[in-house]
């Protein structure tokens, strides 16, 4: 029997889900204690499969204070980073990345059983918080270096295992673990794909507008002026501006007709019923499109409402601030191997090519690729049902991504 059919038959399917249900029930919200209780499980875990662990407490205040801190939206009182490495000859050949993190969980009840982190399981199926973005990422990479252990295989180069935190808020965890001098030749994030590969990632960033109004009275509402009224041509402009940001997108999107959405997602007006509200504030995220310099982008914004046509919007213009994560674009070099090593593992377990694409959505993949390490995206599970009560991810793809992964790692670091 060959090595990579050695490694494959180690595979413990079985235990790759009991491993990922332990991973869901861990209720690891950004931000939250359960986040560092996981990393700890996997700097454990990674250290009993004979890894090299690098364990490390977040220096927070050093972190917010350097000058490319991607920003953060969830409180944090503290953070850790892991990283494990293989024994071989010079830097890792490839790393594996995943976050532990997950976001909120919102309303319960919109919940099967109304336990997110009950990590259910159907035939087919794995349900919870995280189940997709990204815990079955995170246990197919543990499950890629359970295999190599069991068949006895010793990689010629090695392979590193990167579990950070804070990618949901801004990517802190991948940010300081560039900043301790963790690199690679190149890099998989395990983010869910659809059995597709992605290779680049539109940014977003996180704006807050203040519309002003006039308090009245509500009985003598003409006296003043309401700032949901003064917000509608503001909303209008937005989605004009969407609609020009969008109208020729890079090829890697076809499909998409909306790769940059801007889009308002909280809206709070007034503090008494009977009066007309004196302020408007609405949160919201601005696309980032690939190789635009995050500035430029909210550069667009600002000019838009600025030039606004709206009497009382002159007199009083938008106040817009940019709290929150400050997520770049990044792609995969045009030509980098990687792409095509990662296909060729692929289809040499499902026997299909699988297709490439870019997702809408900022990852840790810009933080990976501005430090000069080439990365994409493949992994388990569908995006469209991250940070939704419906989350999930289908056991089939959990299988056939570890098998792909051990395939591209066993094929990129070599073998002793």
């Amino acid at each position: 029997m060959n090595i990579e059919a050695r490694v494959l038959d180690a595979i413990d399917e079985a235990g790759t889900v009991r491993a990922l249900a332990d991973l869901v029930r861990v209720p690891s919200v950004t931000g939250g204690d359960a986040e560092s209780e996981l990393q700890d499980r996997c700097a454990g875990r990674l250290a009993e499969l004979g890894l090299d662990v690098d364990l490390w407490k977040l220096d927070l205040e050093a972190l917010r204070g350097h000058p490319d801190y991607p920003g953060a939206e969830a409180p944090r009182a503290e953070g850790y980073g892991v990283v494990a490495k293989t024994e071989g000859e010079g830097e890792p050949a490839l790393i594996l990345q995943g976050h532990v993190d997950v976001v909120p969980t919102g309303d319960l009840g919109k919940w099967e059983g109304n336990d997110p982190f009950g990590a259910r399981i159907t035939a087919t199926t794995l349900h919870g918080r995280g189940a997709c973005d990204m815990k079955a990422g995170l246990a197919a990479n543990l499950a890629v270096v359970a295999a190599l252990q069991a068949a006895g295989v010793r990689l010629a180069r090695p392979l590193a295992v990167h579990c950070v935190v804070s990618e949901e808020d801004g990517g802190l965890g991948a940010f300081a673990t560039m900043l301790r001098g963790h690199t690679g030749d190149a890099a998989v994030i395990t983010e869910p794909t659809s059995g597709k590969i992605i290779t680049a990632n539109a940014g977003s960033l996180t704006f807050r507008l203040e519309v002003a109004g006039r308090a009245a009275h509500g009985a003598t509402r003409h006296e003043g002026v309401n700032a949901i009224e003064a917000f509608w041509p503001v909303f209008t402009a937005i989605r004009r501006l969407e609609a020009e940001r969008n109208r020729d997108p890079d090829r890697l999107f076809a499909g998409n007709a909306t790769p940059y959405p801007i889009e308002v997602g909280t809206v709070r007006a007034g503090d008494w019923a009977s009066s007309v509200p004196d302020l408007l504030v609405a949160e919201g995220r601005l696309g980032v499109r690939l190789d635009e310099d995050p500035g430029d982008a909210a550069a667009a914004l600002e000019e838009a409402l600025a030039e606004i046509d709206d009497p009382w919007l002159r007199e009083n213009p938008v106040a817009i601030t940019w709290p929150g994560g400050r997520f770049a674009s990044g792609r995969l070099p045009a030509g980098h191997p990687l792409l095509a090593e990662t296909a060729r593992a692929v289809e040499d377990v499902t026997g299909t090519r699988p297709g490439t694409t870019a997702a809408p959505y900022g990852s840790d993949l810009r933080i990976y690729a501005g430090a000069g390490i080439p990365t994409l995206h493949y992994g388990p599970g569908d995006v469209r049902f991250a940070h939704a009560p419906r989350e999930q991810v289908e056991l089939a793809e959990l299988r056939d991504v570890t098998r792909a992964l051990a395939l591209l790692v066993l094929r990129r670091c070599g073998v002793r």
